[in-house]
């Protein structure tokens, strides 16, 4: 089964990637992996440490989340709104909107509700408000912990894919998702649980790439709605811990010290000193001067475009990362 993305022209001219991880995406897809066994390498770490924080969730708040977001199968769109700002707070307040017709419509796909779970399908205030004291609990429990770690793979991914646009345009940027995006044109193409065919019809695309999104891409059931695709972003066992522990390790490390040697890999598709910081696990001021030290070693060059500063690799310092990767 594939699932199989038609662009236009405009299409391509609007295809986007967002700009930081979507909170709601990464709720649901890591319920849906809290409830199944797959990627036990990656996630059970993760899974052992979230269910002993969400036992301190109320019964009914994780029963309700636990039935939107089964470990298979389709799950209602309204819960993954388009954001309207970077904060969950937002993201989830506008789930707590969501028009009856909406709801009905939208929890369809799933198996006929219980009788405990027909008031959120009426669009009962009480049923919302639960929705959400569930979703904020379940995010200060399970995803807020690993917040900077997951913006700071998505930082990275992002640059992947700026640095695949750069080099070899539009076409390079969609050949660079592969293997889990195959990009033929005009279609993009991925392995997915049922057949489907979704028209753009020049109204773009938005990229999101998520840390819980597992082998697959993840779209809207409902093709009316903005086209979005969730992809997974490139994460190994041990992806949860501290980042200046496992990177720039071996001779570099011995040389530069372990987290300035971890700066200068992360460094390597370029990145701004916030998202140094992130994919490093210090503070911004701490990585501005890990970054003056890399400079004046000639190992990193620093440009500033408006009020960011962006960091490259020079020659010598692309060399370095070469020989000791």
């Amino acid at each position: 089964m594939r699932i199989r993305l038609h662009f236009t022209t405009e299409d391509l001219a609007r295809l986007r990637i967002a700009r930081s991880p979507d909170p709601l995406w990464e709720i649901v897809l890591s319920l849906n992996i809290l409830a199944n066994t797959q990627g036990r390498a990656v996630f059970d770490p993760w899974r052992a440490r979230s269910r002993e924080r969400l036992s301190g969730l109320p019964r009914p708040q994780v029963r309700l989340l636990r039935y939107l977001a089964p470990g298979t199968g389709p799950f209602p769109d309204f819960l993954t709104p388009t954001p309207t700002a970077p904060d969950v707070a937002t993201d989830i307040e506008t789930v707590m909107t969501t028009p009856a017709r909406q709801l009905r419509r939208d929890l369809g796909v799933l198996a006929t509700a219980p009788s405990w779970a027909r008031p959120l399908a009426d669009a009962d205030g009480t049923a919302l408000a639960g929705l959400g004291d569930a979703l904020h609990g379940y995010h200060h429990a399970a995803i807020a912990p690993l917040w900077p770690r997951i913006q700071a793979l998505v930082d990275a991914d992002r640059a992947v894919r700026a640095r695949a646009l750069l080099d070899h345009g539009m076409d390079g940027l969609l050949n660079s998702l592969r293997p889990i995006l195959r990009w033929s044109p005009p279609v993009l193409e991925a392995d997915y649980p049922v057949d489907r065919d979704l028209h753009l019809a020049g109204r773009g695309l938005l990229l999101v790439p998520s840390v819980f999104c597992w082998r697959t891409p993840v779209t809207f059931i409902d093709d009316d709605l903005p086209p979005v695709l969730v992809y997974p972003v490139v994460q190994e066992p041990g992806w949860w811990g501290d980042p200046g522990r496992r990177a720039g390790r071996g001779a570099l490390a011995a040389m530069l010290g372990p987290t300035r040697a971890a700066a200068l890999c992360v460094i390597e598709d370029g990145c701004s000193t916030g998202e140094l910081a992130r994919r490093i696990g210090v503070t911004p001021p701490t990585a501005s001067q890990h970054a003056a030290v890399l400079r004046e070693a000639r190992l990193v060059v620093s440009t500033r475009r408006n009020n960011t500063v962006i960091h490259t690799l020079t020659p010598l310092g692309a060399a370095l990362v070469k020989e000791n990767a």
